[in-house]
């Protein structure tokens, strides 16, 4: 681009081909067993907002109250919880994956998680009293009102899929259910694609058509 040498060497190289690994959602059965060992859990209402809406591991920790509509039963999905790459790097609050803020409306269990978790956090404050600190108004926040850390959720979640002999599940592998299981409901793809926060719904295909008949 400089012009210091008429040919760019680079573009001769071969590039290895790229192979993206099959998704592995949870089954019905699984998703109950599932259901079943996060119940009681600190981050309960957390796992089920995720496996439910099929938003990112981002955009849940980073879920604030004023996106929160129960009166309509939508989410607004503006931002995500990311912590910079930089050495000593800290927790930030960005833009979604493409930049795009979405509305989705979700099931009334949904928001029913929801209401349990304000109360759970009300509950939270009263015993943290003045060392309470929730400024962002998080939904889902530690004992004192501060931010979740992805790797503390990450741990504790495979902490319990290993305990029902799911060890190589991911925490993205929600998203992934959520999304099966809304095609296979016979939610359109357009639908699904737009909570999902995908850019096309033939993205969405691409991903998710062969997982199910």
């Amino acid at each position: 681009e400089n012009g210091v040498i008429r040919v760019n060497p680079s573009d001769a190289c071969k590039l290895p081909r790229v192979e993206k690994k099959d998704i592995q959602p949870l089954d019905d059965n699984q998703v109950s067993e599932f259901l079943k060992a996060v119940h009681g859990h600190p981050y309960e209402y957390l796992y089920k907002i995720a496996l439910f809406t099929g938003i990112r591991e981002g955009e849940v920790l980073g879920l604030t109250w004023d996106c929160v509509d129960f009166q309509s039963n939508t989410l607004y999905i503006n931002k995500q919880l990311q912590k910079s790459k930089k050495v000593g790097g800290e927790y930030q609050l960005i833009p979604t994956k493409n930049g795009k803020a979405r509305l989705i409306t979700v099931a009334p269990s949904v928001m029913a998680a929801l209401k349990r978790q304000k109360v759970k956090q009300a509950q939270a404050q009263l015993c943290a009293g003045p060392a309470w600190e929730n400024k962002e108004g998080f939904v889902f926040t530690n004992a004192l009102g501060g931010h979740l850390a992805h790797f503390t959720v990450y741990k504790e979640f495979k902490k319990i899929v290993c305990s029902i002999g799911l060890d190589n599940a991911r925490f993205h592998d929600l998203r992934h259910s959520y999304a099966v299981a809304a095609i296979e409901s016979g939610d359109d793809i357009k639908t699904v694609q737009g909570n999902l926060g995908h850019a096309t719904a033939a993205f969405t295909l691409n991903i998710y058509a062969h997982t199910t008949q």
